[in-house]
């Protein structure tokens, strides 16, 4: 093969691998890239030429240490120099408007420093990338930012012309709770109350429980002398037709005063829970009384209904409901007792069913009941001070 056609087919296969560079310089490598791909051509143009007879740069090395002619080898290493360079400049990536403009240029076998950084490459298969936006501290995640905790802390708020930004505003977003916390803070430097219950605050001294005690005490007597100046100064209402039930009640009243002459203080009849038979026993007299009404052959009141307490502010009341199994009537007798301590004799070894309602009204009340089994708490705890449904009653914790 002569010299000419050994030269045209090393430009045929310099063509190629110009063709093959600019296909590769469209996926846009890096510069590195390119000129990995110049010496993997220029390498692959010396196989080339060594397949086609022609002597690698290798062996044209060895050929001029023997004293052969180089003449031939120098015109191949010209050709082939000029064919590399011509792959390098194909090979460089594609630089946009604004970069061309800027007068960067590669050098034969060298890369140019460019004025402007160059756009990110595409990732090449297996080569590791960086994440975007890896350098931005992260507010909160599971890992942990690159560069470590410390390099993702907010930098230090410079002073400017109307002052120092605050660490959280720099830092884009406030610690949670921090906003929150920030008015109590100034509140507790104040001395100004918080949002603590009322019984954390203050609790009310003795004085003012004392003056409170005095002014309800006050307030329910002015309310009894209402109520009686209102009787007295009524006009006399017409005569009413007798009740129903009067005989029975005045049946009843007989029988106590044969009994026992001072045992019965008042006698009604309540019109407004279905004409009623009502006795008011006095207090000392009432086991006797409550046992007379249980076995009189005539009365026979076996069952024990309901008892229940009555604050009426002066005095406390307890009204047992009573009826005969056998008669089917219906009795109720109301027992006073002093306010300051009340005191009533137990029914409970007469009226079993008085048992648990006596330890009610014992609790909510705090009337006592002696004479009873088990006289204790039934709904509030043993250590409850004072008796929830007494007119006067102040809790301790006002929240409840």
């Amino acid at each position: 093969m002569s010299e000419e056609q050994k030269r045209e087919k090393a430009d045929a296969a310099a063509a190629e691998e110009q063709k093959q560079a600019k296909a590769d310089a469209n996926a846009k490598p890096s510069g590195d890239q390119a000129e990995a791909i110049s010496d993997e051509q220029s390498t692959a143009g010396e196989n080339t030429k060594a397949n086609a007879g022609e002597p690698s740069a290798s062996d044209r090395v060895k050929a001029g240490a023997a004293g052969e002619p180089a003449s031939d080898t120098a015109k191949a290493s010209v050709s082939q120099a000029s064919a590399g360079e011509a792959v390098a400049s194909e090979a460089a990536p594609a630089k946009s408007g604004a970069e061309a403009g800027s007068g960067d240029a590669k050098a034969a076998g060298g890369e140019a420093l460019d004025a402007k950084p160059a756009p990110a490459a595409a990732p090449m298969s297996g080569e590791p990338t960086a994440a975007p936006g890896a350098d931005v501290a992260k507010a909160g995640g599971a890992g942990e930012p690159p560069g470590g905790y410390a390099a993702a802390k907010p930098a230090a708020p410079q002073a400017g012309a109307e002052g120092a930004q605050p660490l959280e505003a720099a830092a884009g977003g406030s610690e949670p709770g921090a906003e929150a916390r920030k008015p109590r803070a100034a509140k507790a430097a104040a001395g100004e109350p918080g949002d603590a219950p009322e019984a954390e605050r203050a609790a009310p001294s003795d004085a003012e429980k004392e003056a409170k005690a005095k002014a309800a005490a006050e307030a329910r007597a002015a309310r009894a002398n209402a109520r009686a100046a209102k009787t007295e100064g009524a006009e006399p209402e017409a005569p009413k037709e007798p009740s129903p039930n009067q005989p029975l009640v005045d049946r009843l009243v007989a029988i106590l005063k044969d009994f026992r002459a001072d045992a019965v203080e008042e006698a009604f009849i309540n019109e407004k829970d279905g004409h009623i038979p009502y006795v008011i026993v006095k207090a000392e007299a009432w086991p006797d009384v409550a046992e007379l009404l249980r076995t009189h052959e005539e009365l026979k009141l076996n069952y024990l209904r309901n008892l229940s307490g009555i604050d009426m502010e002066t005095h406390m009341e307890v009204a047992y409901h009573i009826i005969s199994l056998e008669t089917k009537r219906n009795y109720c007798v109301k027992v006073k007792t002093d306010r300051e301590s009340p005191s009533i004799p137990s029914v409970t070894p007469i009226w079993p069913t008085a048992n648990w309602n006596e330890r009610e009204v014992y609790d909510l009340f705090g009337i006592d009941f002696p004479g009873h089994p088990d006289l204790r708490r039934i709904m509030m705890s043993d250590d409850w001070i004072g008796h929830p449904l007494r007119k006067d009653y102040e809790p301790l914790d006002p929240e409840v």
